[in-house]
């Protein structure tokens, strides 16, 4: 096989246990690497990556890319500000991260410590007498849902509601090169039209009422002036309640995962719980829920003695920079005190993870309460399945014998 059908062995699902490999083989074709379709390019390596991130020529705006590349219907909603550009993607995360986070809101996440432990003790009271747990459903899913909830004011029997929207998200947001994009294209229309409604028939509750969460705190702001429209309330929304659970639910369950293949340093965090910051942060290099991101050039751009054309698309593998030999020192080893781990597990540039500061409190919250029960688990199926996504990556169910 060759270098340009990489992409297409990379979504293939036959390699979603594994893709590691073909990362190295991206890395090594690299650092650029165009794909037959003649209109996509992979970038494998760690600094060409990170450069890219940063690199204002290039869009996450998939209406700048080639044909096909976005919803471009009348009916299509406001898209979130993941996918756009400054000005306009400052405009809005700054919005977004009022009731959030500092400078506005500097006590949110943190105040949220408490909540998360209450909900990850009650979540493994749950498991005591079991023999068989699947950690995605028992415990990875339903923590960082019922999180995402409290903060954003969902009540949380509405949960199964969003879940099935949010799974059509996902799925739209893989890469699935040669495949005609317009029925995936479609169900994410209608899954964000639904949930963007339902969310703001939910804040439109609290206008004049506000609570605590941060529906309320869109809805009541006073200035105009940082006001979103209703449009911009939807597409927010939802990017924060299926952002604020699925990429945690997949760190979760890939660190579980992780430290059940290497005993001996699951058995070293729980002799000494202090390497679990470190360790968390080692999960996000070595098997981070977020592989990919694609991008737009606006110009042509040239970069380690190759050109990406302007109205192609490339696609940012962060899996493979943050296995790139060239950044890490043996970087196929899990090594929780592994020193200047400067990954992109949680991207760069503009559009760094938003929510990385509640999503690292999540996670070391849950494996903190996992590490001390793991030592008798045993994996029931390695690999277990896995999500369809090739963006988004994290097993679908990791079923455990927890019964000596």
């Amino acid at each position: 096989m060759t270098a340009d059908t990489l992409l297409d062995r990379i979504t293939d699902y036959a390699n979603r246990p594994d893709p590691y490999p073909l990362y190295a083989e991206l890395r090594e074709a690299g650092p650029v690497v165009g794909q037959a379709d003649g209109s996509s390019y992979l970038v494998g390596t760690y600094h060409e990556i990170n450069a890219l991130l940063h690199d204002p020529r290039l869009s996450a705006d998939p209406r700048k890319g080639p044909p096909g590349s976005a919803d471009l219907s009348e009916e299509a909603p406001e898209p979130p500000f993941l996918t756009l550009d400054d000005p306009e993607h400052h405009r809005l995360r700054t919005l977004a991260m009022r009731p959030f986070g500092p400078p506005h809101s500097p006590g949110r996440v943190d105040a949220m410590r408490g909540r998360i432990y209450e909900i990850t003790e009650e979540l493994i009271a749950a498991l005591d007498d079991r023999t068989r747990i699947d950690i995605v459903d028992d415990f990875a899913y339903p923590l960082p849902v019922t999180v995402i909830c409290r903060l954003l004011g969902v009540p949380r029997e509405d949960e199964p509601l969003f879940r099935g929207w949010s799974d059509t998200l996902v799925a739209s947001t893989d890469l699935r090169p040669g495949q005609d994009g317009s029925e995936p294209i479609q169900a994410s229309r209608r899954a964000r039209l639904e949930m963007g409604q339902y969310l703001v028939d939910l804040a439109e509750q609290r206008r004049g009422r506000p609570g605590e969460d941060m529906l309320s705190a869109f809805v009541n702001e006073l200035d105009p002036a940082l006001r979103l429209t209703r449009e911009e309330l939807a597409s927010t929304a939802v990017l924060l309640l299926v952002a604020g659970h699925e990429t945690t639910v997949n760190l979760i369950t890939n660190g579980v995962l992780t430290l059940l293949r290497h005993p001996d340093q699951l058995d070293r965090l729980r002799r000494d719980p202090g390497l679990l910051p470190g360790a968390i942060e080692e999960q996000l290099r070595y098997d981070g829920p977020v592989h990919a991101r694609r991008r737009y050039p606006l110009a042509d751009i040239h970069i380690a003695g190759s050109t990406i054309p302007k109205g192609t698309s490339v696609v940012l593998m962060l899996a493979s920079g943050n296995r790139d030999p060239k950044r890490f020192h043996e970087p196929d080893r899990f090594d929780p005190t592994r020193p200047d781990n400067q990954h992109l597990g949680f991207g760069g540039g503009i559009h760094l993870c938003y929510g990385a500061p509640l999503a690292r409190i999540e996670a070391q919250t849950a494996l903190g309460a996992l590490i001390p029960r793991l030592g008798t688990a045993t994996l029931v199926e390695d690999p277990p399945p896995y999500r369809q996504s090739a963006v988004l990556r994290g097993p679908r169910h990791l079923p455990l014998d927890v019964s000596r």
